[in-house]
């Protein structure tokens, strides 16, 4: 029913791992077969292709949903309808953003400050020539095709990247003086095919189930037994997603407890909930939460 585009490249890996802990793993020939399947009766088939077009192909018909980054969505001008963000790592996601990035010891603090004919290297000339139009600067723009940041100062004035934490353009030598874009990874459908209700259908429980394990990732499940008398000082240290299940053990002997906590705060709160008097601690992995 659905043709399925996933990205190629850097997340690669990452969007594969999702599929399979949705219960959708795309399956290929070979780690570089472009055309792979899905034993779903939703998905019809699958393709493996760069980030950069996936928004255009997605907007064009072609595929009927895709994944790839806000950023190139932008770019390319793409007409697609957002399905949801896709943030691969729920403890440590973060947006990317496309930033002007100028030498340390530039004299330019802010973008306004740029002359007319400043020199900017991007890969990203469509977004980078309305960013500067809407500033009233008119920019010379040179496409780059990779390791944008060792252009500037000897090519160009100043450079257009993508960055997550700013890391390379420190160890590159320069300074952020400018926010272009925030980006985050997103499920993309094209607006036709999302118009067809059989084929909303099929997106929204696909959208379901890979929410559901991203949502699943960094928790744990968490399941003890408590006396009565220890319950209240138990249940005042659980950070829990919602209020704990608390039910009464057969013949009144305390209670079973149970909620949903962050994996990396378990290490922690085991002893407390011990030293608080809960006992038969069972920690136990998740694998999808559907709210």
């Amino acid at each position: 029913m659905l043709r399925l585009v996933v990205p190629k490249g850097s997340l690669e890996k990452s969007t594969l791992e999702l599929f399979t802990d949705a219960d959708l793993p795309i399956i290929r020939g070979s780690s570089v077969d472009y055309k792979g399947s899905i034993n779903d009766p939703r998905i019809e088939s699958v393709r493996v292709l760069r980030p950069q077009e996936i928004g255009a192909y997605v907007s064009d018909g072609l595929f009927d949903i895709g994944i790839t980054g806000r950023d190139w969505i932008e770019e390319t001008n793409s007409s697609v309808h957002t399905l949801c963000e896709l943030h691969y790592s729920k403890n440590t996601a973060r947006p990317v953003n496309i930033v002007v990035a100028v030498p340390e010891d530039s004299p330019w603090s802010s973008v306004e400050e740029f002359p007319q004919g400043v020199k900017v290297s991007t890969e990203y000339p469509q977004l980078t020539n309305a960013y500067f139009e809407s500033k009233g600067i008119d920019a010379n723009i040179q496409l780059s095709y990779g390791a944008t940041e060792a252009k500037a100062p000897e090519i160009v004035d100043a450079v257009v990247d993508i960055t997550e934490t700013g890391r390379a353009l420190r160890a590159a030598g320069l300074k952020v003086i400018g926010t272009v874009l925030t980006s985050f990874t997103e499920l993309i459908a094209n607006p036709e095919a999302y118009a067809n209700p059989d084929k909303r259908k099929a997106m929204e429980q696909v959208q379901t189930l890979l929410q559901g394990v991203l949502e699943a990732r960094g928790q744990v499940m968490v399941k003890m037994n408590v006396s009565k008398e220890d319950l209240d000082k138990v249940i005042s240290i659980l950070p829990s997603m919602k209020a704990p299940t608390v039910n009464e053990l057969f013949g009144g002997q305390g209670y079973a407890v149970e909620t949903v906590v962050p994996k990396d705060q378990i290490n922690i709160l085991i002893p407390e909930l011990r030293g608080s008097g809960a006992s038969d601690i069972v920690e136990i992995p998740i694998s999808k939460i559907v709210h």
